[in-house]
């Protein structure tokens, strides 16, 4: 029996349901990952990079082999006399990849890039807190807001990604996304915890809220997006591209950058390329 078989025995096959399972495992390992901060309370910088590193490769893999490769085997092309599929079939996948990245672009500008919160180091295009938030009279919540606001934001496209893949009712290809997302989401959770408790949030207090901020956001999300295609099915492979490219602008702008600021690129992009093979192993085990 396959995995996907199993999945579909224990769950049934209402993707609706497929997505919330999937949002809530993803919002689990999300919580699992900043929990560890209760007990590993000090990891060093060159193992976060490397985690980072891990959690990009990850993503990035599965970007293609469960979103846009299968968008595109999805999208079906009617052309009556004309053989031109190879030239337009990738295309409604590949302008989904280009509207999600500009989706996340220009919610920099309304949100500061949540490296600024994590570290301090302001880009030259990232959005000021006092441009983007109403003024606070303690500064502290307002840093708390504003980090919230960008740590949510970055976590939107994976619950979004889970339930586009399980709206597609191909369970084949959504299962190891959602193993890949959540797998990715324990040292990101543990990053952003560790960025936390050095802003001087509450350590135990944190941890418990950074797992039911990832449930209130990837959670809906999911569920949303499988009902999203569901509903409007010809939108699938947009959909697909759209989750695809948020994903990979998240990789690109946050995470990499993020892991080649301290020294430790090498092992950061050693860590990518595990992430990547692991993604690939799953993707054909879990398939």
């Amino acid at each position: 029996m396959s995995v996907a078989t199993a999945f579909t025995d224990l769950f049934g096959t209402n993707v609706i349901v497929h997505g919330l399972v999937g949002g809530l495992f993803i919002a689990t390992m999300n919580l699992l990952g900043a929990s560890l901060i209760l007990v590993w309370r000090d990891p060093s910088e060159r193992t976060l990079d490397a985690a980072l590193g891990f959690a990009a490769g990850v993503m990035m893999a599965a970007a293609f082999t469960s979103l846009i490769l299968p968008g595109i085997e999805a999208t079906e092309v009617v052309v009556p006399g004309v053989a031109a599929e190879g030239l337009i079939q990738p295309l409604p996948v590949l302008f989904g990849v280009l509207l999600g990245a500009l989706a996340l672009d220009r919610s920099d500008v309304i949100v500061p890039h949540a490296h600024y919160l994590l570290t301090g180091r302001k880009r030259s295009d990232a959005a000021g807190p006092g441009e983007t938030v109403p003024s606070v009279d303690d500064p502290r919540v307002a840093s708390v807001v504003l980090f919230i606001l960008a740590i949510t934001l970055h976590n939107m496209p994976e619950g979004l990604a889970v339930g586009v893949g399980f709206g597609s009712g191909n369970v084949a290809d959504a299962l190891p996304l959602m193993v890949a997302i959540g797998i990715q989401n324990v040292p990101e959770g543990l990053a952003v915890s560790v960025a936390a408790i050095n802003a001087g949030l509450d350590r135990r207090a944190y941890a418990i809220f950074a797992g039911i901020r990832a449930g209130v956001v990837e959670v809906p999300l999911a569920v949303a997006g499988a009902a999203a295609v569901v509903v409007f099915e010809p939108l699938l492979p947009y959909a697909m591209g759209f989750a695809a490219g948020a994903m990979l602008f998240v990789i690109s702008d946050e995470i990499v950058p993020e892991t080649h600021t301290r020294g430790y690129e090498r092992v950061a992009t050693l860590g990518l390329m595990v992430g990547v093979v692991l993604m690939l192993y799953l993707d054909v085990a879990l398939g």
